[in-house]
């Protein structure tokens, strides 16, 4: 999987051409000359489209229309795939999430869980509004569900998790409250000891750092993102390093898939 560092923006200038006739797919840079040509059915060819896809979503907000068993779930579905994928493989005892919103993610995980015959999940958020409280408390996966209320870098709330982990249990913790640069990093410093040796911490929304210019978009994401915060974190602690997904199946020619955790998927060495 290609490091973000090196992708092009999603926002730069410049057109993407599909030739339904021809069965290609281009990329012309501002200047207007070709820069790639590719086939629809190619790797490359998918790769392009997918961008285009994942910047059109971003901009009509379409991860906002989804739920999962009732509850709002904000996450793109293909993300969803594989963190199934992760969490069947790793098989957790304890998944904590920081982030709640509507519960849709927690709920999706404890799912899994009951599925899987094991686990549960801790929710964290510095505000979890009544009306998504009262939901979340009334669903049937409800005791597969800790909630807890607080910053996630705060002492009292790192004391609450901590509370919650029981010896010997296998810990996966995923990332998806505030996604500035320094905060991340701060959950990353607060959770990554949380994470079992040989289990994974993931950073979602990565894709940040490819959005500056777009729509609903900030300039200062092209530094102030989730991505920068695991490169910090990898620099200064040796104990984790990037993992990128591999896809439990595959006899496509697609070789990734799009998705908006870019270079967020970390391993806790053993």
């Amino acid at each position: 999987m290609p490091d973000p560092a090196d992708l092009p923006s999603l926002a730069a200038p410049g057109r993407v051409v599909v030739d339904f006739a021809k069965g290609t797919v281009a990329v012309i840079d501002a200047q207007g000359a070709t820069r790639a040509e590719h086939a629809l059915c190619s790797a490359e060819g998918l790769a392009v489209a997918a961008d285009v896809w994942l910047r059109a979503g971003w901009d009509a907000k379409y991860v906002y229309g989804f739920t999962w068993l009732g509850r709002p779930v904000i996450q793109l579905p293909d993300d969803l795939m594989t963190l199934q994928e992760l969490i069947w493989r790793e098989q957790p005892d304890v998944i904590v999430e920081t982030g709640v919103a509507h519960g849709g993610s927690l709920v999706f995980y404890a799912g899994l869980c009951k599925l899987i015959g094991k686990g549960r999940v801790i929710g964290v958020d510095i505000e979890i509004r009544p009306h998504n409280r009262a939901a979340i408390d009334a669903h049937p996966l409800r005791p597969l569900i800790e909630l807890i209320e607080g910053d996630s870098i705060a002492v009292a709330t790192l004391d609450q998790v901590r509370a919650l982990l029981k010896p010997g249990e296998k810990v996966l913790v995923l990332l998806d409250g505030l996604h500035t640069r320094a905060h991340v990093l701060a959950e990353l410093r607060a959770y990554g000891p949380m994470v079992t040796p040989g289990s994974c911490i993931v950073a979602m929304d990565g894709i940040m750092a490819r959005l500056p210019g777009a729509p609903r978009s900030r300039a200062e994401w092209e530094t102030d993102n989730p991505r920068t915060a695991v490169v910090d974190f990898l620099a200064e602690n040796r104990s984790f390093a990037l993992e990128p997904p591999v896809a439990s199946f595959n006899e496509g020619a697609a070789r990734s898939r799009p998705s908006y955790v870019y270079q967020g998927f970390l391993r806790r060495l053993k």
